[in-house]
């Protein structure tokens, strides 16, 4: 079939039917046509290109893996947007990550040679016990999504989370929002 893709023509619904049909020359269409799109988004975070290459790909791989679960062809667009700003943060939170690690290497290494620590080693044995009834004590699916959003090195990424908890990618950073609102109140209740 002749897509017309490659300047766009063709609508996201014919593109996402000869997708789901197999079709290869949709698929390539569908990258034609959101390319730029997908690109220019970690680009506008300041990733260089092998970094906007790199987050390029991981949406396209999740772009195969959700693309059956979307309901409506019309949410292409706004679902590569959103999985592409979420794929950049993501790659974003990792480069910090990696640059304040000498810090806390550093911080580790002065309260362990500091003699008053035995205080502050104590005090944040308590938070972390605090934090640890709070979380046991969410509904389960608020416990798992905790679980694997925040104590997983690497952390997990959203499409990975959602496919472990029979969720859709979309819905995890909504139901992220309710789940910490819970363990904010959970805290609170418990003099946090």
């Amino acid at each position: 079939m002749n897509w017309d893709g490659i300047d766009g023509a063709a609508s996201d619904e014919t593109l996402v039917r000869g997708c789901l049909d197999g079709d290869p020359a949709a698929w390539a269409a569908v990258m034609s046509k959101y390319k730029r799109l997908i690109y220019s988004i970690p680009i506008k975070y300041g990733a260089q290109p092998d970094d906007a290459a790199d987050i390029f790909q991981a949406v396209c791989t999740a772009l195969v893996a959700e693309l059956p679960r979307l309901r409506r062809a019309e949410a292409l667009r706004p679902w590569l947007v959103r999985v592409t700003r979420h794929k950049t943060l993501h790659w974003k939170l990792q480069k910090r990550r990696e640059s304040l690690w000498p810090q806390a290497e550093a911080v580790a290494h002065d309260l362990a040679s500091d003699d008053d620590s035995g205080e502050q080693i104590m005090e944040q044995v308590e938070r972390e016990q605090s934090v640890r009834v709070a979380i046991a004590a969410l509904p389960d699916r608020c416990r798992e999504l905790v679980q694997l959003l925040f104590y997983q090195q690497p952390p997990m990424p959203y499409d990975e989370v959602a496919r472990k908890l029979g969720l859709a990618t979309g819905s995890i950073g909504f139901i992220r929002g309710r789940c910490l609102k819970k363990l904010r109140a959970n805290l609170k209740s418990n003099g946090f």
